[in-house]
């Protein structure tokens, strides 16, 4: 089975820089993606007490599982950080492919692929590398847009978050000061007096249970409990879109929404926790919170269960987890439905089908985090971010809303209803009614009552929003039907369409581009006969174009997104040079085609054989079983010599050094070729 392997901490900064510094990006994100903030718009939220830049986050997924990924989001403008979830069993064995965004979103991964002190040490590395960007002077980060937030998530079951193991991995969470020293250590001596910044130790004080399907209510209780007893932790806990019950769960999936073919079994509505039990639970534990001084909330939403019938995962996987528009509309009705009972009480957090035209609406819902994953994982990435808060300023601006709240109420037209509701002192209310006519200061208007009217403007337009979801086609199935399309091609090593689509749509940026010269390579088979050499007709390895892609195997956990958007067929996870960050780890993985590259070797296995070709000057030094033979690439018939047992094709060890020169010594910075250091000049940090 694939498995992800984390990056040492001194080459993902000095690629960081180096990248930067060469081609105006960081981990294959142009500059002109970064989102560093909004100079006209407070963006600015509140997350259990705490200020945050923004209610944008990656979703705990597949976007926060490697230190990269966690810059990237950060990069692409995400200040909470929903790290992926940890749980005591961490040597899952996820079938592969494992992620199917072809049409709306399905997947059949839950929770990390790194053992739980990797995925430590991953969150560890991730918040150095953010603080390193934020005081290197090499961003142009906007006062404000600096506080970031990284929300903890664990699984499933009270006696797995009792674990040792576990522990440890929340003692860490909390107190990472001997990890960071490790890391610090680690650091290259080029980044200077980066190396000395005072990086907070404690990396989080909020925690989100990710409550799996069937996990029984009691148990979801108790384990909130002993959290917030034992940890102090501000806790919010995952609900399922099970919660709406088979009637109306159904109704909305099949029959408004259209998805006739999406089944949700009943053992899912069954085993799961029912609304009135989750009510109790609710109640009870922020009354619990509430005693303690803490934070408690809830999440929608999990993913949707529903039976695996696309033919892409394995068969032994009888179901699949549903994100994506149907979700979205889905979840949000179950954000109506609990503000029916709860009204205001609780913060509500959110992942569900989020995308460029629907989080500004989110945001005005008073949800904070905001997060995001489906969209993610489709073209341009993590450069999706951007266009989040391009539409939010736009809609912000139509209102003349200047922050966060302003835009609550505005965004909606509930503004004047929600005062109605409100019930505020008449010379309030009467202030308040003038400030919105005039386009006057809301806040001050309504003084120490702000926060009431606030409250029921975030009732009102959940009602509202929810209603237009509802009725939007935009979700239904008609419009979400059409997968990517595919030619009748099949995918080759060399010289694909090169459209590039598949390096965004991987989420740890395993896949990348490197420069192959355009110029045709000479290749002749030559065999021994007796003591002198018989040479072939020579051919011609022609190479088109103007770029190459190739895999960086230590980041491809085989998902298949990029099999998903490429337009051939084949996935370029499986077909495209697999490059090892080591000869070990391309030694280990025997089973699978790959390649190592070191100075002037490089080690590839074809076909399951394994061949070393080594740069001597002019000659190339070809090593494989029964063959070694030196040879010069632009005369081999008159310079070939050593040992074949078969006719052999030059042609390999050819192709094989000029990838290996490409990948190497192109210029273009990548994981296997990264300047020895890069100086940098630090600027004071970000206000």
């Amino acid at each position: 089975m694939a498995e992800l392997v984390p990056h040492p901490i001194d080459r993902l900064a000095t690629r960081m820089f180096a990248e930067l510094r060469a081609e105006d990006s960081i981990f294959g994100l142009p500059r002109a993606k970064f989102f560093l903030g909004d100079p006209d718009h407070d963006l600015s939220v509140r997350f259990h007490g705490d200020r945050v830049s923004s209610a944008l986050g990656p979703a705990a997924g597949p976007h926060t599982q490697m230190a990269q990924n966690i810059v990237l989001s950060w990069l692409a403008g995400c200040r909470i950080m929903e790290l992926k979830t940890v749980q005591i069993n961490d040597r899952l064995e996820i079938p592969r492919p494992c992620i199917d965004m072809a049409t709306v979103g399905f997947n059949v991964e839950w929770s990390q692929e790194l053992r739980l002190a990797e995925s430590l040490r991953e969150y560890v590395k991730a918040t150095m590398l953010i603080e390193i960007l934020r005081h290197s002077g090499e961003l142009p980060l906007l006062p404000g847009y600096q506080d970031v937030h990284y929300d903890m998530s664990v699984g499933y079951d009270l006696a797995g978050i009792q674990s040792a193991p576990v522990r440890a991995f929340l003692d860490g969470m909390l107190d990472a000061g001997s990890i960071i020293e490790e890391q610090r250590a680690a650091l290259p001596l080029s980044l200077g007096p980066l190396r000395d910044l005072d990086f907070p130790t404690r990396l989080s004080s909020t925690l989100t249970l990710s409550t799996f399907h069937g996990c029984p209510p009691d148990e979801i209780e108790k384990i909130i409990d002993w959290l917030l007893h034992n940890y102090g932790l501000d806790c919010i806990v995952k609900l399922n879109p099970t919660l709406l019950g088979k009637a109306q769960g159904r109704h909305l999936l099949n029959d408004v929404l259209g998805y006739h073919d999406l089944v949700v079994p009943d053992d899912a509505y069954d085993a799961d926790t029912h609304w009135d039990e989750m009510v109790d639970f609710v109640g009870s534990l922020g009354d619990t919170a509430d005693r303690l001084g803490l934070g408690f909330g809830v999440k929608f939403s999990n993913t949707q269960i529903v039976q695996n019938n696309r033919g892409l995962f394995s068969d032994a996987e009888s179901l699949m987890y549903l994100s994506g528009p149907p979700l979205h509309v889905l979840a949000m009705s179950l954000v109506q439905r609990f503000r029916r009972v709860f009204a205001d009480r609780f913060p509500i957090s959110f992942s569900a089908g989020i995308d460029r035209k629907n989080f500004a609406d989110a945001v005005s819902l008073g949800i904070v985090p905001v997060t995001v994953c489906t969209d993610f994982l489709k073209p341009q990435g993590y450069g999706r971010g951007i266009s989040y808060f391009k539409q939010l300023s736009r809609r912000m601006d139509a209102v003349a809303a200047v922050d966060v709240p302003s835009w609550t109420l505005l965004a909606q037209g509930q503004a004047s209803a929600a005062l109605d509701r409100a019930q505020l002192p008449d010379d309030i209310d009467a202030a308040c009614r003038t400030a919105l006519d005039d386009g006057g200061d809301l806040r001050k208007a309504a003084g120490s009552h702000f926060d009431t009217w606030l409250s029921q403007a975030r009732l009102l337009n959940t009602e509202r929003y929810v209603q237009g979801a509802l009725a939007d086609p935009r979700y239904r199935a008609e419009k979400n039907s059409r997968p990517p399309r595919k030619i009748d091609s099949t995918l080759v090593l060399l010289d694909c369409l090169t459209c590039d689509k598949c390096l965004p749509v991987c989420p740890n940026q395993a896949n990348f581009r490197f420069t192959l010269k355009q110029q045709p390579l000479t290749a002749v088979t030559v065999w021994q006969d007796g003591d002198a050499w018989k040479v072939g007709p020579s051919r011609l390895i022609e190479i088109k174009k103007k770029h190459q892609i190739a895999n960086f195997v230590d980041f491809c956990n085989d998902c298949g997104n990029c099999d998903v958007f490429c337009p051939e067929l084949g996935g370029p996870y499986k077909l495209k040079a697999r490059f090892h960050s080591s000869l070990k780890r391309f030694q280990a993985e025997a089973d699978r085609d790959g390649l190592f590259v070191q100075g002037p070797q490089v080690w590839a296995r074809v076909e399951g054989a394994v061949v070393q070709v080594v740069s001597e000057g002019a000659l190339l030094h070809l090593q494989a079983a029964g063959v070694d033979l030196r040879f010069d690439p632009n005369d081999p018939a008159g310079t070939v010599s050593g040992h074949a047992e078969d006719p052999v094709d030059l042609g390999i060890a050819v192709l094989l050094d000029a990838v290996r020169a490409a990948v190497i010594d192109s210029g273009r910075v990548s994981y296997l070729a990264l300047p020895a250091s890069i100086q940098l000049e630090p600027g004071p940090p970000t206000a």
